[in-house]
């Protein structure tokens, strides 16, 4: 399968959903369905703060403790938001004695970027 071929988004649920660039050919509605949830899990300012957070930690990766004081909000609603994130494939998390650490999937960030990377091309095409 080459680059410009169909990529596989990993979603955790679906690990074999697969998704095109959006400006390439329409989504059917199962891959539509399948990055539905990666969406939706960015699309809360909490969540996309937290990802944001994470990707820019030392290390690529943080600790629950090290992502609370960023945020008014209590460690369980900031466990919660992590949860959402991790159910959605976006991020990975392993357990060191009493905390969890939370590192982004880059698969999941490249299929992410992937459906958008056609979009700003085809819309300058159209406007010509």
């Amino acid at each position: 399968m080459s680059k410009s071929s169909l990529r596989e988004l990993p979603l955790a649920d679906d690990p074999l959903a697969s998704c095109v660039p959006l400006a390439r050919q329409p989504l059917t509605a199962d891959q539509a369905a399948g990055v539905a949830p990666l969406l939706k899990a960015i699309a809360d300012p909490v969540r996309l703060r937290l990802l944001s957070i994470v990707l820019s930690s030392a290390g690529g990766e943080a600790c629950v403790c090290d992502l609370t004081p960023h945020f008014d909000l209590s460690q369980p609603t900031i466990s919660h938001h992590l949860k959402v994130l991790h159910d959605s494939g976006l991020l990975a998390r392993e357990k060191r004695g009493t905390w969890v650490f939370y590192r982004a999937r880059p698969e999941a960030l490249d299929a992410l970027a992937g459906l958008f990377a056609a979009v700003a091309p085809a819309a300058a095409e159209v406007r010509a």
